[in-house]
């Protein structure tokens, strides 16, 4: 197992406090700036640590909205349904944010849209369906489902051209009245067009645009590291950047030594890092060399895609807060500092899983789930890597300028 040199180094400083018109509340080691509200201009954000636990919203809400959602979500029929109340989407709604390494507020928690109406044929996980009996209820729309994510409260949204549904993303958008300064963007470039070229990787971003009606993105990515293409391809963001198309650059599953060789390719620092990371997969050495480096990391697969919910420790913690197991996997996530994405299709299950800010995990209970990742984990995500970097290429299937020795913790 290859271990990246240094330690981790925080990039922010002190506390903030806020004051409301009933309460003063000292946030412990946070920037709070409503998202709807956040000035671009680095010259107004407080630099802050991340890594401390992000308790801002009042727990008195956040716990009893949450048991009435438990109560009320216990049959999956009305669960497409349910509302938030207004202290639940006023607690999304000024959700915490975490600065870029240029100050851009990032809120802590956005709303992932991948198989969100859409599963792409080549899905790690895609199956053929089984014959419908008629009984089943219909496949809601990537539209219907962040619809309902913006009436609870979700201001980020994490897209990308391989998850197939931008379009419907941005009737969502266009129908639910919120405007475009409240609402951070996020997009990814996929593998095919990566390895085309810079053409086809302008031709993509501007039909990510008038997909998701918009003149600009937040945040685009690079979503897999192209051997033998994906510097060039940030290069192009570099340029595309300046052009005004895009806020900021972003990466994808990029292993240390991916980043190290955008770095010896003199490209400028990108923002974020977007990889797997949960209590099973916990990479803890990837994770110190990035945050040490000053890029911040996302969270994808931050709920394991439903797969850990019954697991033992998960309920036992979840017990003693009176949380459910995703509430308790979303809370470890941005108590450590990574932005968290849930996803879901079901309105209920958006709100169950925003409610992470009202409490907080002990230290001995954040370090028995960091114990939760096993050597096999490693394993597999080493497969995973060295299968989809070449992933839809034409050098899908080969093993042709995959790194072989890269950081796997």
């Amino acid at each position: 197992m290859k271990i990246p040199l240094g330690a981790l180094s925080l990039l922010f400083a002190t506390a903030a406090t806020t004051t409301t018109a009933t309460t003063t509340t000292h946030l412990p080691k946070l920037l709070l700036v409503p998202i709807a509200t956040a000035s671009r201009a680095a010259s107004s954000i407080a630099f802050v640590n991340p890594l401390s636990a992000l308790s801002s919203i009042p727990s008195s809400i956040s716990t009893s909205s949450s048991r009435q959602h438990r109560m009320m979500s216990s049959s999956s029929s009305n669960n497409n349904s349910i509302m938030p109340t207004p202290e639940q989407k006023q607690a999304l709604l000024s959700c915490p944010t975490i600065p870029l390494h240029d100050g851009t507020p990032h809120p802590a928690i956005g709303f992932g849209t991948y198989k969100v109406g859409f599963i792409p044929a080549s899905a790690s996980s895609a199956v053929v369906a089984p014959p419908s009996s008629g009984n089943e209820p219909p496949q809601r729309t990537a539209e219907e489902c962040v619809r309902d994510a913006l009436a609870v409260g979700y201001r980020f949204l994490e897209c990308a051209e391989f998850y197939g549904n931008e379009a419907e993303v941005g009737k969502a958008i266009k129908g639910s009245g919120v405007e475009r300064e409240e609402l951070f963007l996020c997009s990814k470039v996929w593998t095919t067009t990566i390895e085309k070229g810079e053409e086809a990787i302008r031709a993509r971003l501007e039909k990510t645009l008038v997909d998701l009606g918009t003149d600009y993105v937040d945040l685009y990515l690079i979503h897999w590291p192209v051997p033998n293409h994906h510097v060039s391809a940030y290069k192009t963001l570099e340029k595309l950047q300046t052009e005004g198309k895009i806020r900021n650059i972003g990466i994808s599953n990029y292993a240390v030594e991916d980043y190290q060789e955008l770095t010896e390719n003199g490209c400028a620092k990108p923002t974020v890092n977007q990889i797997e990371i949960n209590p099973f997969l916990y990479r803890k050495n990837t994770i110190n060399f990035f945050q040490k480096e000053g890029v911040l990391l996302q969270s994808y697969r931050s709920l394991r895609d439903g797969k850990a919910m019954d697991h033992p420790t998960l309920a036992t913690i979840g017990a003693s807060h009176k949380k459910s197991p995703a509430q308790i996997l979303g809370r470890w996530c941005v108590q450590h500092g990574f932005i968290y994405v849930p996803k879901s299709v079901k309105m209920g299950r958006m709100v169950e899983n925003a409610e992470v800010f009202g409490f907080e995990l002990s230290k001995e209970e954040m370090e028995e789930l960091d114990g939760l990742t096993t050597p096999e984990a490693f394993q597999a995500f080493e497969a995973l890597y060295r299968k989809c970097v070449n992933r839809d290429t034409t050098k899908d299937g080969s093993m042709e300028g995959v790194k072989m020795d890269i950081t796997i913790d």
